[in-house]
């Protein structure tokens, strides 16, 4: 299966990307063969003081995710999902799930090779750049 797991505000495709990959509300995981949706609630992630972007990486990993799409991942979670071969799709906050969705499906949203956010969590890295 090829599945797409998406950041989300809530479980819906007309949901708004959650901008952030750790601490999102939760991911839309897209089935791109049958469009199957199921929903993964991210609260676990969000209490965490540290380490919200690994555990929310873990997760998408054992629900089989090949991709994911966001808008901010920073530098451990990203290297995460790289290492469980998932890869990676920023910059996409401000748009609903299914026009994320949409994109990547027709090669507007390209993977990245680095992470667009720097280690301080708090957006210090900087943006568009690392794309693949």
């Amino acid at each position: 299966m090829n599945k797409v797991a998406i950041t989300s505000e809530g479980p819906g495709l007309e949901s708004k990307v959650d901008g952030r990959f750790g601490r999102a509300a939760g991911f839309v995981l897209v089935d791109l063969e049958t469009m199957a949706l199921d929903y993964l609630e991210n609260g676990a992630s969000q209490a965490l003081s540290q380490g919200a972007g690994i555990q929310a990486a873990e997760m998408v990993a054992q629900a089989g995710a090949k991709a994911v799409l966001t808008g901010f991942v920073g530098p451990k979670a990203f290297h995460a999902l790289k290492a469980a071969g998932i890869q990676v799709a920023q910059d996409l906050e401000g748009m609903t799930v299914r026009e994320a969705l949409d994109r990547w499906r027709e090669g507007r949203a390209a993977a990245a090779d680095q992470p667009n956010r720097g280690g301080s969590g708090r957006g210090g890295g900087g943006r568009g750049g690392g794309r693949a």
